[in-house]
């Protein structure tokens, strides 16, 4: 997720009073969009296009939130080489590749091709090769610098200047505060000169051959990524994607390369990994995404929702002095007119919801149960805010929230409410009746209070004021209104909105106000304050589009929901199937693209584990393991042709599922106990 952004002054009338929010200033980020990435934390190397780092914005070699590299300038034969081609290979590694006319070209075509092979973990390996009939002999040099700058520091134009170099070793070597950073050459070179941090060879090229530099960044820190370990997901040669559309096995790929690229470890709890929000903005701990992530992936394995569980059971709140049960999260941006959201109350609600849905895709009693206790905690503490207020909602909290109660949050209590009373009653644990009751109540209360009759055929409010008046906004957050969880028996709970009420909101979100052609717009076309490039004002954000694919599939709407699909799916073309957090809510046309957002994370990890989900929502697998039982509710009208989805997992063991041309879904694979059911 990109940083909050500032309070934004709304265009024409407000749809309702909304206390103001303060506005902090936020420095200008430097634009990532057209940067090439290479992910794989706690390692990342950020540059253009070009290849050559040359220390401006964000460009450079970072290990563990610090600036290690900051400038990497190749010179060959005295002169810049000519940036042909420039593109990520996979997560963390990106592949540059440049030409050099020499005084030996008698003609137009460049005689020495360079390939710059930069990874993620600090090294980058530049190999020449020569196409002349002739022995060369070549001066090469590279330039480096760097200034030891912490991320947020660079991100916000405060880096400083770069530092000193001595000559170290075959390279060289900087040092600030406690901080060092050294960069060793293979072969050693020829000659260093620190006072410009340039290292230079002569490099013999003979006829036809090449010569290869290696360089390798070392700080005293490990930088071994935890996803290349042992990893809570399966690599992406274990989970295959086959189909008549040749792009669901690169988005398929590319989303679980990603989303392993951005595990890091909890520091005491070394053998937990959970996904960091994304880079570069966010490369640390963000509990409602990294929750969200885990949920989505569920397919691939419960072992990433174990570990992501673990580590935000030990931060909850855990004295009676604070609120007890809640998991602590920063606030978020909610777009022009609703005060930023609490990421805390979400990760909060989220947790009973991932360990009921991990446990129906196969996670182990014994860890259920160690678990459980934290799931009651934030029950609990649900009980007691709900109990607080006077209306029986969850009201929004922090700056400008003023006894707001938003409609997203509600569909968040709702699924807890449900998805936690199965799971206390199945681990025979006291309170799921009380929580059926207050699920019932306040389905019935929402559908009266929350929902807004017009000529149109009505639509949800957004939210309503302190004072109980609505805020009629539509938006990409309806989409949770869709996404009542999954219980057992292959059972999807109920939703907040009745029958009549659901088929409006799938015809407002497959309509050209909210479809943008590429996905889900966070805020409808015609919405006062409606910007394309809003972070919750307008752009596609894709967690959005995947929970309104999945609701619309799961609610009998596959039409608005294939639109949809097809619309992500084009957009993660475009991108080289690396799907941004977000962008641009430009309406789609026969000769369009889909327009990048400059502050989006890429990758992100809701983004990337929203591939996965969209994938899976067109076989519609809904296992239930305590049971032994697993159902399929595909997607009847195939809308990618044949599918078949191989190393998915249900109840730990490996799980292949076909969808035929005609929509119909087959189990190829599965554990032998497992029943199909539904």
């Amino acid at each position: 997720m990109a940083p909050t952004a500032p309070s934004r002054p709304g265009v024409g009338s407000t749809p309702g009073p909304v206390p103001p929010r303060p506005a902090g200033p936020l420095g200008e980020l430097p634009a990532v969009h057209a940067s090439v990435l290479c992910v794989a934390l706690p390692g990342l190397a950020v540059s253009p296009e070009h290849g050559q780092l040359t220390g401006h914005g964000l460009e450079g070699f970072y290990q563990h939130g610090r600036r290690v590299l900051s400038r990497c300038q190749l010179r060959v034969a005295g002169r810049d080489p000519i940036a042909v081609q420039g593109r990520s290979i996979s997560a963390d590694r990106a592949r540059f590749l440049a030409v050099v006319r020499t005084a030996a070209d008698s003609g137009p075509d460049p005689g020495i091709a360079v390939e710059r092979l930069r990874q993620a973990d600090g090294t980058e390996r530049i190999t020449l090769t020569s196409s002349s009939a002739r022995a060369l002999r070549i001066p090469v040099e590279i330039a480096l610098g760097t200034d030891l700058a912490d991320l947020g520091a660079v991100a916000s134009g405060r880096a400083g200047p770069e530092l000193p170099a001595s000559v170290h070793d075959s390279g060289m070597r900087w040092s600030s505060g406690g901080a060092y950073c050294a960069v060793t050459a293979k072969p050693p070179p020829t000659d260093a000169l620190a006072s410009a941090g340039v290292l230079r060879w002569a490099v013999e090229l003979p006829p036809g051959g090449s010569c290869t530099i290696e360089l390798t960044i070392r700080t005293g820190r490990p930088v071994r990524p935890p996803g290349h370990g042992v990893s809570p997901l399966p690599t992406t040669g274990e989970t295959r994607a086959e189909s008549d559309d040749p792009r669901v096995a690169g988005l398929l790929h590319r989303s679980i390369d990603d989303l392993r690229a951005l595990l890091i470890r909890d520091p005491a709890h070394p053998a937990d990994l959970y996904a960091a929000a994304g880079v570069p903005w966010r490369c640390g701990a963000a509990p409602a995404e990294a929750l969200w992530a885990a949920r989505m992936a569920l397919p691939l394995s419960t072992r990433l929702a174990v570990a992501t569980l673990r580590t935000l059971a030990r931060s909850q709140l855990a004295t009676p002095e604070t609120e007890l049960g809640l998991i602590p999260g920063p606030f978020r941006d909610a777009g022009p007119y609703l005060p930023p959201g609490c990421t805390g109350v979400e990760a909060t609600l989220a947790f009973p919801v991932v360990l009921a849905e991990a446990r129906r895709w196969g996670l182990p009693e014994a860890e259920v149960a160690e678990l459980l206790p934290a799931a009651e905690r934030c029950l609990r503490w649900l009980a007691t805010a709900l109990d607080d207020g006077d209306d029986g909602y969850l009201a929004e909290r922090g700056p400008g929230a003023a006894g707001l109660v938003r409609a997203e949050t509600q569909a968040h209590v709702h699924r807890a409410a449900l998805l936690g009373a199965e799971l206390l009653r199945e681990c025979d644990r006291p309170g799921a009746d009380a929580w059926l009751v207050r699920a019932a109540a306040l389905r019935e209360r929402f559908r009266a209070d929350f929902w807004l009759d017009d000529l149109g055929g009505g639509r949800p409010a957004a939210a309503r004021t302190g004072d109980g008046r609505p805020v009629p906004l539509l938006g990409a957050g309806a989409a949770h209104l869709l996404d009542t969880g999954l219980l057992g028996g292959g059972r999807l709970a109920p939703g907040l909105l009745d029958k009549v009420q659901t088929e409006q909101l799938a015809r407002l979100l497959g309509g050209p106000a909210m479809d943008s052609g590429w996905g889900l717009r966070g805020l409808a076309v015609k919405e006062p304050g409606y910007n394309p490039f809003g972070h919750r004002a307008g752009a596609v954000r894709v967690h959005e589009s995947a929970v309104a694919v999945a609701g619309l599939a799961a609610a009998g709407y596959e039409k608005e929901a294939v639109a949809l699909l097809r619309g992500v799916l084009a957009a993660s073309e475009a991108f080289g199937h690396r799907l941004p957090e977000m962008y641009a809510g430009e309406q789609r046309t026969a000769d369009s693209v889909p327009v990048p957002h400059p502050a989006a994370c890429r990758p992100a990890a809701v983004a990337a584990a929203a591939g996965i989900q969209l994938l899976t929502a067109l076989a519609g697998i809904r296992p239930d393991a305590p049971a032994r039982t697993v159902a399929l509710d595909p997607m009847r009208s195939a809308p990618l042709g044949a599918v078949r989805l191989a190393g998915l997992s249900v109840a730990g063991e490996p799980f292949t599922v076909r969808i035929s041309r005609l929509g119909v879904g087959m189990v190829e694979e599965a554990a032998p106990w497992l029943q199909l059911g539904g």
